[in-house]
């Protein structure tokens, strides 16, 4: 049994991992709170671009003229995978990596060749050490990222997919892009997503009602055209890019809300756990404490017991 020099001692560590998880606990809801209304507010733009692209290209015809539109045979794919920079965060982690296990798995029974690139350091130190070949690693990422970064990123998986650079080797030229992030639902949810970047989708879209959309105009849906100027080509060929980064820049957003809302409910489960750690150990002192003055006692009554016989 634990002397009480040792029960005192293991009370007062706790103590002070609990305050250390409980600030961690409130920096990360105030992250969170920060990071969710960038989503909020960037969530928007994304779904009306979305429906931009997705009207325009769905009458497209000759896919050679759109580079991002146009699917081929696939042989090398390029997954990019996001990660949190630190660690104190659930299974956000865990689960995206597994996901990205699995899916380079998949790749590799099709015999397709993979391009792995990722963003956080925890993905970069777990392919490492899994002895996967990483393409590019991006690390302490979130901090200070603004959308020119994001740009960049998006612009190298672009250029890959339409032919890449002259100096460009075979292998770094791909026909198919797949993003793995999480997605945040709420606080407490936050399910792994693996999205396709490029070729870019076509999603049916159906036409808008008159009453929705031209209530002020007697015209029948089905007699709607779309008027183009420039041109068709140059105006679809130059939103496609920037749908792209779009999709790249949500995804990062996505993946910091979710790392936020991870941390801060990891950190409040720590925190409940302490508590229910210092009312067992007080209750254990508190035994032992009371076995060691009842000890003293018949030690005491004991002596005067032998004094008085004596």
């Amino acid at each position: 049994m634990p002397s009480l020099r040792d029960i005192r001692k293991r009370i007062t560590s706790i103590k002070s991992t609990g305050k250390i998880t409980r600030a961690m606990q409130m920096v990360s809801a105030a992250k969170l709170r920060r990071a969710q209304n960038n989503v909020l507010m960037a969530r928007p733009y994304s779904n009306s671009l979305n429906s931009l692209i997705m009207s325009l290209s769905a009458g497209v015809d000759d896919k050679e003229s759109y580079p991002l539109l146009s699917v081929r045979p696939i042989q090398r794919v390029e997954v990019l995978v996001l990660t949190s920079d630190k660690g104190l965060c659930g299974a956000f982690n865990t689960n995206i990596l597994k996901d990205t296990q699995r899916l380079l798995a998949d790749l590799k029974r099709q015999g397709v060749a993979v391009n792995l690139t990722t963003i956080g350091k925890k993905a970069k130190e777990f392919f490492h050490r899994m002895g996967v070949p990483v393409r590019k690693s991006v690390v302490d990422f979130y901090k200070t990222f603004t959308y020119e970064q994001v740009q960049g990123i998006a612009n190298e998986i672009i250029t890959a997919y339409t032919g890449g650079r002259p100096e460009d080797r075979p292998e770094d030229k791909i026909d198919e892009s797949i993003i793995v992030y999480n997605e945040f639902k709420s606080t407490l949810v936050q399910t792994v997503k693996r999205m396709r970047l490029l070729p870019i989708e076509q999603s049916p879209v159906e036409q808008p009602k008159k009453s929705e959309a031209h209530d002020h105009v007697d015209i029948p849906a089905d007699q709607i055209k779309f008027l183009f100027e420039p041109s068709e080509l140059e105006i679809i060929n130059g939103l496609l890019p920037k749908y792209v980064e779009n999709r790249v820049y949500l995804a990062i957003l996505e993946s910091q809300v979710s790392e936020e809302a991870a941390r801060m409910v990891a950190m409040e489960n720590a925190t409940q756990n302490v508590k229910e750690m210092l009312e067992q150990l007080t209750l254990q002192y508190n035994k032992a404490r009371q076995a060691s003055i009842t000890n003293e006692l018949l030690d005491i009554v004991g002596g005067a017991s032998a004094i008085t016989s004596s």
